[in-house]
């Protein structure tokens, strides 16, 4: 491995059998991709026999048929040139389509498990970019193979035409094998460190274009850009050493050609001279000592497989990321508590996020979760659900381990309410019911004005059924919205991370009336950073460091100064929500 190849051996086999499968994708069309390219191939290594033997046959007047079959010959190559190119796109489509769509399926199997790993740009990079560069190897392996199939018709060629001619090219051509295994060393180093810098531009681009409204607030565009384009030397360093690589290999090849193909040509014109060959094998040889030191192309090809090696790797390691398996058992009726059994998620580094944690959340009640920032507690809600595992322990939902579930029944049983919801499907009443079977328009609207929402839908061009892309909603609407998807759903557990976030004092006043009211009947996790949140919830639970420092009332909870300087940024807000000023 040469210095900076970060790709370890166990790595690039992970890349190579990947393409071993990309290729198998392309189905029938790279069976004709084959089929054209072996057929250019042997009428490409045929044709300077024909043109030679038609030369010798005008010179003694007598052409005979062989005018023909030049003629032939060249339209086969004509044909098969057309379809090698047509089959190669066809080929590289789909595969590309192929594998693009198993590394979004795997990425959505994934989780956010995936976005611990990898950021959002990078993962965008490695599915449109490095998808679609590993998708092309069936063409360049192909054709990288049909190419050395001239090469060595070209030598037997010329050892049928006079063996001194295929010993002087024989003696010569060891001198271009040190090149091309220069060449692909250098490359595969280079290629990996170019798509690693290449994935970092990525993924600073995608976090300014999610903070684009921060950075114009903050005047930052001019340092936001440098900061996005601070890698660009280093990725242009990398994308030079490529091009001086092979610009390199090539000048250096190119002599020693241009040497081979004068040492053959000269012992070709000697045995002219002598009798021993005819004009027309003369213009054959010097045909054939171009095809057979096809060499160049080859190296060429060499390199362009080495670079789609390095995007298969970057595609492989996401693939490499488990998938989340389910169960096959069914919730039993009866109570639904949410349990966490001995909890433990450790970050990279191996430092407890949340420590041995233990607690039972019980059936029909709303606990509010709280602590300062990074204490744990929008994980606790991604363990609760199941959208993270735990590194040790286990969460149970009506005694049931959730990774025992059945999928329909988990994500059937648990709903989620996020801080900042996508609305993802064509309308509005798509992203209220994104995953359910199609729900009365009535059941839609309930929901809807459960999360005090109705009226401003219906205020729309038209209605619940305005596409999303359409959309001008304020961002605490939007989180309404993502509210009324949550209340649709028939679920046994309401799993609400920081709801409140955009909301108004008077909307959230609501929303959490609802949360504590109408669905009594639900068992309810909402993560809270307001204390008229928390006050209204039937338990408190106060996450400290990844550990519960306290679960009780809020009433009972509000004594300790540490949980009064929880809520200190809204304090004001909250006193006048409480009676008796408490919170």
């Amino acid at each position: 491995m040469t210095e900076g190849d970060t790709a370890t051996p166990s790595e690039r086999r992970r890349a190579t059998r990947l393409l071993g499968r990309v290729v198998r994708s392309g189905g029938a069309a790279t069976v004709a991709l084959a089929v054209a390219s072996l057929l250019l191939a042997a009428a490409s290594t045929a044709f300077p026999a024909v043109l030679g033997a038609t030369l010798d046959a005008v010179l003694v007047g007598d052409p005979g048929s062989w005018l023909l079959w030049c003629g032939l010959l060249i339209a086969v190559i004509v044909a098969c040139d057309v379809l090698d190119d047509l089959a190669a796109g066809l080929s590289s489509a789909r595969a590309t389509a192929r594998l693009r769509h198993t590394l979004l399926r795997h990425l959505l199997a994934t989780g956010p498990a995936a976005t611990r790993t990898f950021t959002a740009g990078d993962l965008s990079g490695r599915l449109v970019g490095n998808a679609a560069d590993a998708g092309q190897v069936a063409t360049v392996a192909i054709w990288s193979m049909t190419a050395l199939l001239p090469a060595v018709g070209g030598t037997v060629a010329l050892a049928l035409i006079d063996p001194w001619l295929c010993v002087t090219f024989l003696v010569t051509l060891p001198l271009l094998a040190p090149l091309a295994r220069a060449f692909v060393r250098d490359a595969a180093a280079l290629a990996d460190r170019y798509l690693q810098v290449q994935g970092r531009v990525a993924g600073r681009l995608a976090e300014s274009v999610a903070g684009a409204r921060t950075i114009a607030a903050a005047g930052t565009a001019d340092r936001e850009t440098e900061r996005v384009l601070a890698p660009l030397p280093e990725l242009h360093r990398h994308g030079v050493g490529m091009w001086h690589a092979q610009g390199r290999i090539a000048a250096q090849e190119a002599a020693l050609v241009l040497l081979l193909e004068l040492a053959v040509l000269a012992v070709a014109g000697w045995q002219l001279s002598r009798g021993r060959i005819s004009p027309g094998e003369l213009l054959a040889a010097a045909q054939y000592v171009g095809l057979a030191t096809g060499l160049g192309a080859t190296t060429s090809a060499l390199g362009r497989l080495v670079r789609l090696r390095s995007a298969a790797g970057r595609v492989a390691e996401v693939l490499a990321l488990p998938a989340r398996t389910y169960g096959s058992v069914a919730l039993p009726r009866g109570p639904s508590p949410l349990e966490f059994r001995g909890v433990t998620v450790r970050d990279a580094d191996g430092t407890a996020l949340l420590n041995r944690l233990d607690l039972v959340v019980p059936e029909s009640s709303a606990v509010a979760v709280v602590g300062r920032s990074g204490a744990g507690k929008s994980l606790l809600a991604a363990l609760a659900g199941r959208l993270l595992d735990p590194d040790e322990g286990e969460v149970t939902l009506a005694g049931v381990p959730l990774p025992a579930l059945d999928h329909d029944v988990l994500r059937t049983a648990v709903s989620y309410g996020f801080e900042r919801p996508v609305l993802l499907g064509e309308t509005v009443s798509d992203a209220i019911t994104l995953g359910l079977a199609p729900v009365a328009q009535s059941g839609v609207r309930v929901a809807a004005r459960a999360a005090r929402i109705d009226d401003v839908l219906l205020r729309l061009p038209d209605g619940y059924r305005t596409r999303c892309d359409d959309l001008r909603l304020s961002g605490g609407e939007i989180q309404r919205i993502g509210l009324a998807r949550a209340f649709v759903r028939p679920s046994r557990l309401l799993i609400f991370d920081d709801v409140a976030a955009s909301l108004d004092s008077v909307t959230e006043h609501h929303i959490s009336a609802v949360l504590t009211g109408p669905m009594a009947d639900r068992t309810r996790l909402i993560v809270a950073h307001r204390a008229s949140t928390a006050a209204r919830a039937d338990l408190v639970l106060w996450l400290d460091g990844g550990r519960i420092r306290a679960c009780g009332r809020h009433r009972d909870l509000w004594d300790d100064p540490d949980y009064r300087a929880v809520f200190a940024p809204v304090r004001a807000e909250t006193a006048a929500a409480c009676p008796a000023g408490v919170p």
